[in-house]
């Protein structure tokens, strides 16, 4: 596919200090760009960011070479984009993770590619309270997040709640490891709250979370993964709480090309058009169990469960 010009279309991705590396959000949404190389003919080129002060030169560098798309890869990026978006009108930018309407005046060269993360992160929690349910003793779970953010929060936020529905008994616990690369930190707050009793530990930090995935399987409790599939980590994987990025990217160029580019607006992606997903059960999960949560999929895709919580109190 070639702009109107006869070159091809220029994409750029910028991350965010978590990096290709870790396992899941950058790495899904450089998934997409591939994916959208190889099918759609484009050519993509990846700014990684090791630090935020990278944000800006980044997002303007992509700019200045004359991408037809530039996406910002996360929270972190809002300010960045709406600073960068402001002084190159003409060019396209899409930020995933971030509601157009909080960005800073709200640049109208700017789509926001966001996630009813809440929905599958209840999916998560409701299999959580059902094999907790089944197994007695403590019912605790827990969490770890990466730092306090919406898309985090509402992961977390949506998982306490279905575990609630499964089992109104079960005691939550949740930390922050204000850090999304060192996996130690994020081991740490796990084997802390598996210490205390929990059985099951949900990581919502990136590739710091990768520890708490680490310490679950050292402790013989489960793990649940984020953002993509992670079971290919081991057995310890209960399940994940899957997020789209890589649908978002490549659903994102595909409008650029078509000309339907849409700035000043978002793109939302839920249970009902797989933006968000549950990944591999563990084959350990009953059949019974299994069909419990794929009911309540449906009924959170068909609008029967409604008012997920989105904020943690």
């Amino acid at each position: 596919m070639t702009t109107t010009a006869g070159k091809k279309a220029y994409v750029v991705l910028v991350t965010d200090i978590g990096q290709l590396n870790d396992h899941g959000f950058n790495q899904l949404a450089y998934d997409g760009l591939k994916r959208a190389e190889k099918n759609l003919g484009i050519r993509g080129n990846v700014f990684q960011s090791p630090s935020s002060a990278d944000y800006v030169p980044n997002l303007a560098t992509a700019a200045r070479q004359g991408a037809d798309l530039v996406i910002s890869v996360g929270f972190d990026q809002a300010n960045s984009i709406a600073k960068v978006a402001k002084q190159f009108p003409n060019t396209h930018f899409a930020i995933i993770d971030v509601d157009w309407h909080d960005l800073p005046g709200h640049p109208a060269n700017v789509e926001g590619l966001i996630f009813r993360e809440q929905q599958v992160g209840y999916l998560a929690g409701y299999l959580a309270g059902l094999v907790e349910k089944s197994k007695g003793g403590s019912n605790t779970i827990g969490s770890v997040g990466g730092q306090k953010q919406p898309p985090v929060d509402r992961y977390i936020a949506g998982y306490q709640a279905g575990a609630k529905a499964a089992d109104p008994g079960v005691k939550l616990l949740n930390d922050y490891s204000q850090e999304w690369v060192d996996q130690a930190k994020c081991k740490t707050l796990a084997q802390n709250q598996i210490s205390a009793g929990a059985n099951i530990v949900f990581q919502v930090a990136g590739g710091c979370g990768l520890g708490v995935l680490d310490a679950a399987k050292q402790d013989h409790v489960w793990g649940i993964g984020v953002d993509a599939d992670q079971s290919y980590l081991g057995p310890q994987v209960l399940t994940s709480a899957e997020k789209g990025v890589d649908t978002s990217v490549y659903s994102t160029v595909q409008q650029v090309l078509a000309g339907k580019f849409k700035g000043g607006t978002n793109a939302v992606f839920d249970l009902s058009n797989n933006g968000v997903r549950l990944g591999k059960i563990s084959p350990k999960v009953p059949s019974a169990d299994r069909r419990k949560v794929e009911a309540v999929a449906k009924q959170i895709a068909s609008g029967k469960i409604t008012n997920i919580p989105t904020v943690l109190k």
